[in-house]
């Protein structure tokens, strides 16, 4: 049997390294830090063969003393906490004080430093297997530079794991872009082989911070996205977030920091993906630049060898602010007839070249993003769940009209149901569509001024409605639009009167865990809030006795097990809600303006009208763009005019 024996101190940190030294990429995040922390406003990035051959980065910091050099490079040595007091209230980036040290015992690297209350610079290195230190006089400007070349040279095994240059240097770019996104008036200047990648300058003001913004994510981001700047609670969200039409199929476009640091964390991730629930279609991710700012000692950033995630104490309340104020912020997205341009368009798609690209895309066209209330409002999020099948949605559609009044009053009788077989059956239409106000319906001659989205010339194979507006030619699929229209009508109806609930014949019995009947105890409130009432038997059951009409033939076991999983993963959950929306947009789809159904310009008008007050109209309940937008340029490019 092996006798216990002490690591030597290279041992120890090569061994740490594996968790602080992943690849070069995390070499230079934990330098970056550093230099972050030490108050630099300009940082220059020197790397050759993706980082793996040399990474040198130079900073104008406070520097670091001649007699703290040696204590730099051993572990567990920081200038940044003292007690655990500073630690429950870290503002640094970094505060370990592993980094120097992992980083020294598998590469060769040398630190050159002069403090600001020095007037010599020293270079320090650490050598041999008891990572000794010698310190030595050297040439160097306040400030800092760590030389760090051949990583992994002396663990084979994992140089052996590293990949491409080109990959090593995209993860070693992506955070850069993270730090230089983080810290707006820090300069950023990286080079890769000697060719100049970025030039950051520092940014004082908002024009130059959306200047670097467009050069590091694109200049489609700025032009399709929103502000934001809210507070409330002593929380503060700001930043951009992008329209739902300029989604992503993958989320390679989010980037959220918590009082400067970049995080990845489930509950943020959550709170925004639910907030973009209701307009983002089928695959599609949002994009956005999001900022959180919130007293230090309410967040625990120690939960993460990488400091990648956080834990606030508060998760409920983060959560619901993040939610509720960005899904307040597209919601108030309307079209109006002043205010800067942006445009509207899919990621994925390049610079527009000619005048046929923008045919097929939302663009330009003005929208108002009106700032968000003051006062936080209590909203939960929404959590995805599985389609309903189109069997399902018609056997539910005639009970679910019949228990709700609402239904009767927004949604187009253009179909009904069998109520003994739940087919759908198409019925004569009415003359007009009834769903919209006669308020709306006017002439030309009514308006003193264009509206936002003009007025209605014709209705091209009962599909679009042409509009012609103050800035050339406007295309509404008036399914898409209507169905929007109608859903959020409904919603509204539905959620401003009190929820019924009815009464279970056979109360249903739910087997779950201990420690799930136990959340289910805590969280009566959450089920009672959407009109369920579910107690606790025994140590491991759970009974249902009230659901809600309106999800009375739904599988309500199901949904009470999978709410009791969004409960303890997240904290919250709105499972219950995302099912009645679900079976609401399915009745809004059905019940919207068919094709191939002949408008009046009245009628046509009408819908435009309601478009433009209608929260989310911009997408129909699937996510899919309701509108198009051709400006006269776009149109003179068609025919060569100017030319």
């Amino acid at each position: 049997m092996q006798r216990i024996n002490l690591l030597s101190p290279r041992l120890a940190n090569q061994i740490a390294a594996g968790e602080v030294v992943e690849r070069p990429a995390s070499v230079v995040k934990e330098l970056l830090e550093n230099s972050l922390d030490a108050g630099a406003s300009q940082l220059d990035i020197d790397v050759e063969q993706g980082g793996v051959r040399r990474i040198k980065i130079r900073d104008n910091g406070t520097g670091i003393m001649k007699d703290d050099l040696s204590l730099a490079l051993s572990r567990h040595a920081t200038s940044k906490i003292i007690t655990l007091d500073d630690l429950e209230a870290v503002c640094t980036l970094g505060f370990r004080g592993e980094a120097l040290a992992s980083i020294s015992s598998v590469s060769r690297m040398h630190l050159t430093s002069q403090a600001e209350s020095e007037n010599e610079a020293w270079r320090v290195e650490a050598e041999g297997k008891d990572m000794s230190t010698a310190i030595r006089p050297a040439s160097h400007p306040q400030g800092t530079t760590i030389d760090v070349r051949d990583l992994f040279f002396n663990t084979p095994a994992r140089r052996k794991f590293l990949r491409t240059e080109k990959t090593e240097f995209a993860h070693l770019e992506e955070v850069v872009k993270r730090l230089a996104l983080s810290r707006y008036e820090t300069g950023f200047r990286l080079s890769h082989n000697g060719k100049q990648v970025y030039d950051l300058r520092p940014v004082t003001d908002q024009l130059h911070a959306e200047h670097r913004l467009a050069t590091l994510l694109g200049k489609k981001f700025i032009e399709n996205s929103l502000t934001l700047d809210v507070e409330a609670a002593g929380l503060r969200l700001w930043g951009w977030i992008g329209l739902p039409t300029f989604s992503r199929s993958q989320a390679d476009l989010q980037y959220f920091f918590v009082n400067g640091r970049v995080v990845k964390d489930k509950l943020v991730a959550h709170a925004v993906r639910q907030a973009y629930r209701d307009v983002l279609y089928n695959g599609r991710h949002p994009t956005f630049v999001l900022y959180l700012e919130l007293d230090p000692s309410t967040v625990d950033v120690n939960v993460h060898p990488t400091k990648h995630e956080v834990r606030f104490r508060d998760g409920r309340l983060v959560h619901d602010f993040l939610f509720s104020r960005i899904h307040k912020a597209i919601a108030d997205v309307r079209p109006e007839s002043d205010g800067a341009p942006t445009g509207m368009q899919d990621s994925t798609a390049s610079e527009p070249s000619s005048y046929s690209s923008s045919i097929t895309e939302q663009s330009a066209l003005q929208l108002s993003n009106r700032p968000a209330a003051s006062g936080m409002e209590w909203m939960q999020s929404n959590s995805p769940t599985s389609s309903l099948g189109a069997s399902e949605v018609r056997g539910q559609l005639d009970g679910l009209r019949r228990l709700s009044g609402y239904a009767q009053e927004y949604v187009s009788k253009t179909e009904e149901v069998d109520p003994e077989t739940g087919e759908v059956r198409e019925i004569t239409p009415p003359s007009s569509l009834g769903q919209f106000d006669d308020p709306f319906v006017r002439s030309e001659g009514d308006y003193q001024a264009v509206p936002p989205l003009g007025f209605a010339v014709a209705q091209l194979h009962g599909v679009y409605i042409l509009s012609e507006s103050e800035q050339g030619l406007i295309l509404v699929d008036m399914h898409a639009a209507h169905e929007r229209i109608v859903y959020e009508r409904m919603k509204t109806a539905f959620y401003q009167k009190n929820i019924s609930s009815q009464p279970l014949l056979v109360p249903i019995n739910v087997s779950v865990s201990q420690s799930e009947a136990d959340l289910v105890e805590e969280s009566g409130d959450v089920f009672g809030s959407f009109g369920f009432r579910v107690e606790r038997t025994g140590l491991e059951s759970v009974m249902v006795r009230e659901v809600p009409i309106i999800l009375i033939r739904g599988d309500v076991e199901g949904l009470v097990r999978d709410v009791i999983s969004d409960l303890s993963i997240n904290g919250v959950s709105d499972l219950m809600e995302s099912r009645a929306n679900e079976l609401m947009a399915s009745m809004a789809c059905h019940g919207a303006v068919r094709a191939n159904r002949k408008l009046t310009i009245a009628e046509m008008n009408s819908l435009l009208r309601d478009m433009e007050v209608t929260e989310r109209s911009g997408q129909c309940n699937h996510g899919r763009p309701t509108w198009a937008h051709l400006t006269m340029s776009d149109l003179d490019k068609l025919f060569l005019r100017g030319r």
